[in-house]
């Protein structure tokens, strides 16, 4: 049998198979409901500090916090919707920009990304940043109005880069003359202000709200809205539907992962042509979904990131169990050598490491050394060879996953 009869077959099977989705494009991440349960608190706190650019006031700069799937996104996106609406209803001049600062990755693309919403031109790259910067500024002073800054993930960015690019954003209504600018920060990481400087703080964190984790049964009720408009009646079972929910749950009530649940479960059973979307089918699901978060977690992190974790995958290859923080530190210093990179402060990287220990990269363990005071037991907290496997791809770091470090060979030698 040739491919072209193989695939011949695949596609007459879907074809001819039990309807699952009706829309299937509802359970994505980005798409945003006409319904968020359980966030009604959150959409009129953000509605009411929005609300003074109706009458062309510029609102108050707010950051938003909470762990991945908690709704931040969402409840932004809605919020500005619905403000839009309005504000084309009483022609007043607003205008939005959401960006995700992690996809786009530098301060020059979230910068262009800002100009091309204004109506601005600036190539791909080429230019110098405070040239960006410039004619950003001089846009939001041609349109006279205000113009709302959402930018997502913004830790990420600072991580990164730095702050530089918000202490300009924060400061750049004292240069304008017609235009205002108010920013929407959100950050998954609660502790994200300890990486900014206090002028910067000052003036970003006007109003601040924290999204809590849903529960389980707020999850249900999530899917059980999704669920009636992207599945068709009668597919999805009780069983499955808390099932879900409760692995949600667990996971930090996660509705992102809820979601990805359901929709990778509901294409499972549409694979197989089941008519019933059923436990087995979320189980499974869950554990495609894992493998996959971690692949997507190692692809995403910032550049500083993966070089700790590299570093503790080198530790690790030169079978040491557990290391130290600075025994990281010293190696991070080699890589970022390697990799043209300045390295960032030992206080810096220990936060990282904290970092990587929260979403499950690495584990971090405190154990006492009696007089000499307490210490972190560092170990990688996924398979070597998913970081191999991923780092392989990465253009910087593939050269340097068969790297040996030099300060590497006197920590092996001891701690063997």
């Amino acid at each position: 049998m040739n491919e072209t009869s193989v695939l011949e077959g695949v596609f007459d099977r879907f074809l001819k198979s039990a309807r699952i989705f009706k829309d299937r494009e509802i359970l994505r991440h980005d798409h945003v409901p006409e319904n968020l349960p359980h966030r009604e608190d959150q959409i009129r706190f953000l509605g009411e500090i929005v609300a003074p650019v109706l009458k062309g006031l510029r609102c108050s700069n707010i950051l938003i916090y909470g762990k991945t799937g908690t709704g931040k996104t969402a409840v932004s996106k809605y919020v500005l919707k619905k403000l839009n609406q309005k504000a084309l209803g009483c022609a007043s001049p607003v205008r939005f920009c959401y960006v995700n600062c992690r996809w786009v990755g530098t301060e020059y693309r979230v910068l262009s990304a800002l100009c091309y919403a204004l109506g601005v031109k600036v190539p791909f790259t080429g230019l110098a940043l405070g040239e960006v910067f410039d004619r950003f500024r001089k846009g939001l002073d041609t349109q006279n109005g205000v113009f709302i800054v959402v930018l997502d993930e913004i830790d990420a960015l600072v991580k990164t880069h730095g702050d530089t690019i918000l202490y300009e954003l924060t400061r750049v209504n004292e240069t304008l003359n017609l235009g205002k600018t108010s920013i929407v920060g959100i950050s998954n990481d609660l502790r994200f202000k300890d990486f900014l400087d206090p002028r910067v703080l000052s003036s970003l964190s006007e109003e601040e709200t924290v999204f809590r984790p849903y529960d389980a049964a707020e999850i249900r009720d999530i899917l059980l809205e999704r669920a009636k408009s992207a599945f068709f009646a009668g597919v999805l079972s009780d069983s499955a539907l808390s099932l879900c929910a409760a692995l949600a749950a667990a996971e930090h009530g996660d509705a992102r992962r809820a979601l990805d649940f359901l929709r990778v479960a509901g294409e499972l059973a549409e694979r197989e042509g089941a008519e019933i979307i059923t436990e087995e089918h979320i189980r499974r699901a869950e554990t495609r979904i894992e493998h996959d978060r971690v692949v997507e977690a190692l692809k995403n992190l910032p550049a500083h990131s993966k070089l700790v974790l590299l570093g503790v995958y080198l530790l690790v290859k030169a079978n040491v169990a557990r290391a130290i923080t600075g025994e990281i530190y010293e190696i991070y210093c080699e890589l970022c050598e390697q990799a043209g990179l300045t390295p960032l402060t030992q206080r810096r990287v220990s936060g990282l490491i904290n970092e990587l220990d929260v979403i499950g990269l690495l584990n971090a363990l405190v154990v006492s050394m009696g007089r000499y005071g307490r210490t972190k037991k560092i170990r990688l907290g996924v398979p070597r060879s998913a970081v191999r496997s991923v780092f392989m791809e990465d253009e910087r770091l593939g050269s340097l996953i068969s790297y040996t470090p030099k300060c590497l060979v006197g920590i092996s030698s001891t701690r063997r």
